[in-house]
């Protein structure tokens, strides 16, 4: 199992640098992060000085989107990275949500996702790919290679995961929705035809390991919030008695509402009401240090990747 961590990009960038280059120095082999550049610094200018400054560690976006930049601009960005530091990036992409609310685009359909994430992929692998009508190739490129995972909920994107997507991204550590997100993503690639078993399964949640478990929770609050606006247009769509578990559909119940302006933080004034403290202890990693060891456990659910926000 590899593990990494999620950083937001926050200004000075060489902070950002700073930490990646510590997690690489403790045993982390991947460093993601937020991409929304309105609330935050542009990421993949960071990631050149990351990738610089590091010698095994790969970068991406947690999640990127296809409605941010042009799609060859995308694959264009990756490639030249690649290029540079060899093949140390991957593109986690998912509809978009507050790089797009921000700016007052709605999430991307699935069918444009499907659309972005072969076309990226192609692009930066160097294969021709055609855009708007007019067939595109990146001539400089040549064996390249990029892995798109695709963050999703619901049992449609869950679906376009397992017959598309290299990885798939499930931001929330809750053990009832881990297995049945894994469990539609590997049955979906069976019925594709692909090994279920090639797809890499990322479980991405907040972590604090402490001693003062109550602080820990409080500041870990947010994250509810954040996914169940993420997961709010699945109730929308198929209420609480449908194919999605209750254990998802109720971040909806303990909503308050959502602030974009604190986005990703603990100091989200919408934020997951505090009767959640059970789920708290379920969907994030609030640990005394000496219960690290449980973490051991993830490799039965299936999981191959894991980081830490």
């Amino acid at each position: 199992m590899d593990f990494g961590v999620v950083l937001q990009t926050d200004p000075p960038a060489r902070d950002v640098i700073r930490r990646a280059v510590a997690a690489e120095q403790q045993g982390f082999r991947y460093a993601w992060t937020f991409d929304s550049v309105v609330l935050w610094q542009e990421p993949f200018v960071i990631y050149s000085q990351i990738l610089a400054a590091t010698s095994s560690m790969t970068v991406g976006p947690m999640v990127t989107s296809p409605g941010t930049r042009d799609w060859s601009v995308l694959a264009s960005l990756f490639a030249t990275l690649n290029d540079m530091h060899g093949d140390r990036t991957v593109c986690g992409i998912g509809r978009g949500d507050s790089a797009h609310r921000v700016i007052g685009k709605p999430p991307s359909t699935l069918a444009t996702l499907r659309e972005c994430m072969a076309t990226v992929k192609d692009l930066a692998e160097g294969r021709a790919a055609v855009l708007r009508d007019t067939e595109v190739r990146l001539p400089w490129v040549s064996d390249g290679r990029l892995e798109m995972w695709m963050a999703a909920y619901g049992p449609k994107a869950l679906d376009m995961v397992g017959r598309h997507a290299d990885g798939f991204i499930l931001q929330c550590a809750d053990p009832a929705i881990a297995r049945w997100t894994i469990g539609s993503v590997r049955e979906a690639a069976s019925a594709a035809g692909r090994d279920p078993e090639g797809i890499t399964i990322c479980v991405a949640a907040p972590a604090y390991v402490g001693e003062n478990v109550p602080h820990q929770r409080d500041q870990l609050r947010w994250f509810g919030g954040m996914v169940g606006n993420h997961v709010a247009d699945l109730v929308a769509r198929y209420g609480d008695a449908g194919p999605v578990p209750r254990e998802l559909t109720d971040y909806i119940k303990a909503r308050e509402g959502y602030d974009y302006s604190h986005h990703g933080r603990a100091g989200n004034r919408r934020r997951i009401s505090c009767r959640t403290r059970s789920w708290i202890g379920s969907a994030c990693w609030v640990r005394r240090r000496s219960m690290c060891a449980a973490w051991r456990s993830w490799r039965s659910w299936g999981w191959t990747s894991s980081r830490c926000i």
